[in-house]
Order: C-alpha cells, then structure tokens, then sequence
C-alpha cells in the first residue's frame, strides 16, 4: 500500500482510540481505555461513522464515477459523503475543487492529491454532525457557484428528505439552490423514515445512489 494509505488508516484507528501514536510509530491501547458505546443514537457522527460501512462504499464506488477532471464538488457532512470522499482520494484527475462543510473531510485533504484544490467553509461547529454551519456557512457558501453536490439525508418519506437540524436543513437548500447537478447518497435503512426538518424531496436531484433500487 502507499505511505498515503498508511498514513489514512493510522489517523482513523487513532480518531476511533483503537490505538495511539507513540514516537516512531503506533501501539495498542490498554484495555481499560477502549471506547464505550456511545448513547446519542443517529445523531452523534462518531456512531454513524461505522455503520452501514459496505452498503456506504457501494454508494461511494457508483457515485466517484460522475465526478471528472475540473469538476467544483460540494460534498456534505454525512458519513456516506466521507466515504465518497476516500474514493476521491484515489483519483487520477488533473484538477479538482473540493467544497465542504465537514470537519473530517478537512483533516483528511492531507492525504488528497496535492494539486487538489479544498475550499472549506468557516461558521459554528456542530459536534453532532462534526460540521459547520449557520449563518456565517450560508453567507460562504453564497460566494461560489457548484458544479455538482453530493448530500445525503436522515430520512426519506414520501419523497420527501428530512434532517434533525434546522441550522443543516437551511444550509443543505442553500447548496441545492446553487448547484448545476445535485445528487442524493442515500443507504437503504433511509428509506421511509424522517427526521424534523424538510429540505428538498427526491425530485430535487438529478440522480440518486442508494444501495438497492427505489
């Protein structure tokens, strides 16, 4: 494998306290210090960020092929969109821009191609969506014009997309708003099932990539 591959698997196991960096290299934890379960349900991306992992790259391996050399993508917060992300990663394209609101795709551009350009948006930190966002985000995001936008959502019923967060709910039309080609990464436990806040419905997008058919 590559030392960039390396380097990615290494700061993942860290950021899940599977292990811990030591001078010149990696050790395992002590017993006591393995994580818990964590208690906050859907909401906490820390628990999300293993589920569903091979429906994800399923989603992730179909939805890297629409994206071409000079692309400007915006990828979203959710778990789906970070596996896009480490597909990205891999790719061979002369010139990339790169949009997001996510706090680990920014810590993970390290490890991009380095003539790939990231652009990311500044505003109030969310923990539970390990994001950015409000009005400061929105006003950002105003400023750009985006070819192609992947975001997912917490639910869908009835056609219609849904988020727990009304502050990620205003941001997310934002994006759609001013997007050229929006697509929808949606895992199949999605399916008919909603959140508090509307944002758009399946009409909106120009392709959806789910891990079976709907």
């Amino acid at each position: 494998v590559s030392p960039a591959t390396i380097q990615r698997d290494i700061s993942e196991l860290t950021r899940k306290k599977l292990i811990q960096k030591v001078h010149g290299g990696v050790a395992a934890l002590p017993e006591n210090s393995a994580p818990t379960p964590l208690a906050s349900g859907d909401s906490n991306f820390s628990s999300r960020i293993s589920r569903e992992t091979e429906k994800k790259t399923v989603i992730a391996e179909h939805a890297v092929q629409e994206i071409a050399d000079g692309d400007i993508i915006f990828l979203d917060s959710s778990t789906t969109a970070l596996h896009l992300a480490q597909k990205i990663q891999k790719l061979n394209l002369p010139m990339l821009t790169l949009i997001t609101n996510s706090i680990h795709i920014i810590q993970e551009f390290c490890v991009f191609p380095p003539h790939f350009m990231l652009i990311g948006l500044g505003g109030n930190y969310n923990s539970q969506l390990n994001s950015l966002l409000g009005k400061t985000t929105v006003a950002e995001l105003e400023k750009f014009r985006i070819g192609k936008a992947f975001v997912s959502a917490v639910g869908a019923s009835n056609q219609t997309l849904t988020t727990y967060h009304e502050d990620h709910s205003v941001f997310l039309q934002k994006v759609l708003e001013i997007s050229s080609r929006r697509y929808l990464l949606l895992d199949s436990t999605k399916l008919d099932k909603a959140g508090l806040f509307p944002f758009a419905t399946t009409k909106d997008f120009d392709h959806i990539f789910c891990d079976q058919p709907i």
